[in-house]
């Protein structure tokens, strides 16, 4: 059976994860007054959980270019932090591929998948730091982006 299109998941005030904007809140649904607006689509509105940004966003309820999904509960937090010793660093020695797997992971807004990537990362700085290198930026940015959403998913 296939799934119905364009049938809201969320109510107004759940609080999800949209794809690499982080934790927001489902303002509204419904119909958007907008000329870019499909008349034929029902849209979330969607704003960021946190009070330091201003943006809205608008997504069509049947989207699937974007994961919009729920926050992870208490439950699955506390057995994603059980596991964590479990669970295998992404590690992938050439840069290019590194990189597109990193972005792969991030659109997927997989919990577990932002550990492997963390705990890869934290494995090539200290290997770097041995060495007497430099933490790469690239590295910087992905280890301080996942685990905001790690934190905040």
């Amino acid at each position: 059976m296939s799934e119905q299109k364009n049938i809201p998941k969320f109510q107004i005030g759940d609080i999800v994860v949209y794809g690499t904007n982080g934790v927001c809140v489902i303002r509204d649904c419904g119909k958007l007054d907008m000329s870019c607006a499909r008349q034929d689509t029902l849209y979330y509105t969607i704003e960021p959980y946190d009070n330091h940004n201003t943006s809205t966003f608008y997504t069509p309820v049947d989207n699937d270019q974007v994961v919009l999904r729920p926050i992870i509960t208490k439950e699955e937090a506390l057995k994603l932090i059980e596991e964590i010793a479990t669970i295998d660093s992404l590690w992938i020695q050439d840069e290019k591929r590194r990189e597109l797997e990193y972005k792969e992971a991030v659109k997927k807004s997989d919990c577990r998948e932002f550990v492997k990537i963390i705990k890869a990362i934290y494995l090539r700085m200290q290997s770097r730091m041995a060495e007497g290198k430099k933490v790469t930026s690239g590295d910087e940015k992905y280890c301080k982006r996942l685990k905001k959403m790690l934190i905040f998913s």
